[in-house]
């Protein structure tokens, strides 16, 4: 099996994580041609992926664990928490899996902040993605922290390609 890695990215709402995740990913994907996966991490439980009325929603409202698949795609629908691995043993096939939020997981983390940046957060970070709104001359950012440019997927990649760790 190929070496595969993940890395994950924290932050702020609205604060670009997933501008910077979708412009990764798509490089990743059309010009270094890997296999990614995605998680998401939804807090509020908010995101909706199905549509009441449907057979799939009606499945997975019994509380059964369901999966809908057809010529195009393959649909989980979970009623359970899934640690990590177990979220990787669901993808099975990918190259690089770029984790969105669940700040606690033991991944190295890329922190993106526009405007401000959370000081909160450096206990969770190996590396601040920012742009030139925040002025950087206003926070002491810890030495083992890399400075990364929110506008240039290609220096993301390629500390990811440096940082992330095999799973």
């Amino acid at each position: 099996m190929n070496k595969r890695i993940a890395v994950a990215f924290t932050g702020p709402s609205n604060s670009g994580k997933t501008t910077l995740i979708l412009k990764v990913a798509r490089k990743l994907i059309h010009e270094h041609n890997k296999e990614v996966a995605i998680i998401k991490h939804d807090p509020k439980d908010k995101a909706r992926f199905d549509v009441e009325g449907k057979d799939s929603y009606k499945f997975a409202d019994t509380g059964a664990e369901v999966i809908v698949t057809s010529p195009n795609r393959t649909t989980y629908f979970s009623h359970r928490h899934n640690e990590l691995d177990e979220m990787i043993r669901i993808f099975d096939k990918f190259d690089i899996l770029l984790v969105e939020g669940l700040k606690n997981l033991p991944l190295p983390r890329i922190s993106v902040f526009r405007n401000s940046v959370d000081e909160s957060y450096f206990n969770y970070m190996n590396a601040l993605a920012v742009d030139e709104s925040v002025d950087m001359e206003k926070y002491a950012i810890p030495a083992d922290v890399d400075m990364l440019d929110l506008n240039d997927v290609d220096q993301v990649i390629e500390w990811i390609y440096k940082n992330a760790k095999e799973v």
